[in-house]
This record gives C-alpha cells, sequence and structure tokens, in this order.
C-alpha cells in the first residue's frame, strides 16, 4: 500500500500526549516508553516492569535528562483478557513489549474522541497533535504499521491479537488486500478497517503537524494551526 493510498482514506491522523510535551516532541520526536525511559536514564528494573504488564497507574520521573516524563497508565489492558485473547504463543508481557517499542496514531478521529471521554482519563486534561498523513508516512515509510484493532485495549470483548496485528505498510500490496487478510476462507465477516497506525521508534512528527489541540473539561481548544 502505498502513502497515498492510505492517505486518501484517512488523510489526518491524531496522537493524544500528556500536556506539556510539545517542546520535547520538537527536539526529540515522539518515543514509545521503552525509548523514552531509557534516554530519561531509568533503570533497568524499573524500565522491564513499566514495559512488561498493564500499568495501573501512570508514572512520573522529574529532572531527568528527558526533562519531565509521563508514562501514561494503561487501564484499558487487562493481563487476563489479554490471556484469552493472544495468539501465536504470546504471552500477556510479550504483548506489553510491543506496546511499549511503538508509537501510536489513531486513523479515526472518533476513536480519538472515545479514548479521550473514557472514565479513565476524561478529567485529565490531554495534548492532541493532527497530523498530515501523507507527508509523516511518506517520511516513515519503512518503519509504519497498520493495526486494525484497538491493540491497547481489552475492554468488553477483547480482539484477537498476535504478531500479525501489526502489519508492515511496506509489505502491503493495496488497502484492499490488507482489509481481507484475516477473513480467511469461507468466513463471514466485515473487511478490516484501520483503527491505529504505528510506528516503531522515533516518530519525528513536528514537521507534519496540522493543528495542536488541548483537550479540558469534555471540550477541544485550537492551540496552533498552519498558516
Amino acid at each position: 500500500m502505498t502513502p497515498e493510498e492510505l492517505a486518501s482514506r484517512h488523510p489526518q491522523l491524531f496522537h493524544q500526549m500528556p500536556v506539556g510535551r510539545w517542546e520535547s516532541v520538537v527536539e526529540h520526536g515522539l518515543l514509545p516508553p521503552r525509548l523514552l525511559l531509557e534516554r530519561a536514564g531509568v533503570d533497568a528494573r524499573t524500565m522491564d516492569a513499566l514495559t512488561s504488564k498493564p500499568r495501573r497507574t501512570a508514572a512520573v520521573f522529574e529532572d531527568t535528562p528527558m526533562g519531565r516524563v509521563v508514562i501514561s497508565d494503561s487501564i484499558p489492558l487487562s493481563e487476563t483478557a489479554l490471556r484469552r485473547c493472544l495468539d501465536d504463543g504470546l504471552s500477556p508481557q510479550d504483548w506489553c513489549g510491543m506496546l511499549a517499542e511503538r508509537v501510536f496514531f489513531w486513523a479515526n478521529e472518533r476513536d480519538l474522541d472515545g479514548l479521550l471521554r473514557a472514565r479513565s482519563i476524561r478529567d485529565v486534561a490531554r495534548d492532541v497533535l493532527v497530523i498530515d498523513t501523507l507527508g509523516f508516512v511518506t517520511a516513515h515509510f519503512d518503519r509504519v504499521e497498520l493495526s486494525p484493532i484497538n491493540s491497547g485495549s481489552t475492554i468488553r470483548k477483547a480482539a484477537r491479537r498476535g504478531l500479525s496485528t501489526y502489519a508492515p505498510l511496506s509489505g502491503v500490496e493495496s488497502y484492499r488486500e490488507w482489509s481481507e487478510r484475516r477473513m480467511g476462507a469461507g468466513v463471514k465477516r466485515s473487511r478490516d478497517v484501520v483503527r491505529e497506525v504505528t510506528v516503531r521508534g522515533v516518530a519525528d512528527v513536528a514537521p507534519f503537524v496540522l493543528e495542536r489541540r488541548r483537550y479540558a473539561g469534555g471540550a477541544y481548544e485550537v492551540e496552533w494551526r498552519a498558516g
């Protein structure tokens, strides 16, 4: 699938993050949790504890080489539910480790809105980046992946997930081929749609940001918009 085909269906991507991270994003890019903890100088034992199981609370580190570092909680993720929905011999620890290697973007604004209005975080202010899909995906093409599920959640009926959940964009022939990949012979189900776009490792987003928003009190306020 080309960046152009993905962008024709999802012209914008959305990333939510703790308030006050923008300057760090400009300087360092968006970092996945494990890499962010490494660069912050967090010891290996603490890092493993934060990236190998669901986090009930956010982890905050002050005065690190990266400044103030916040690793958000992962309350929508249940270790018990993961044991029931993981394929390919993966353990919950394996899956949490996979999440910790990636930066995540919503492909649809309605999914972002659903997350921000969730009971666990709806009273917490968040910053939202609106990103130009074509420019961003073109720049990161070799590290971009597509996911048909909210891979950081097991709420309600948890979707099956495994090694093929994250499909490298560079290895997908077309949107249609990707959307039908999991249907299987004789399986009657709707085609997959892109829920998440992920980047493994650092995601340099600053040149591709169209808008910065602050979400608080159930509403958005635009803080900056590209001219």
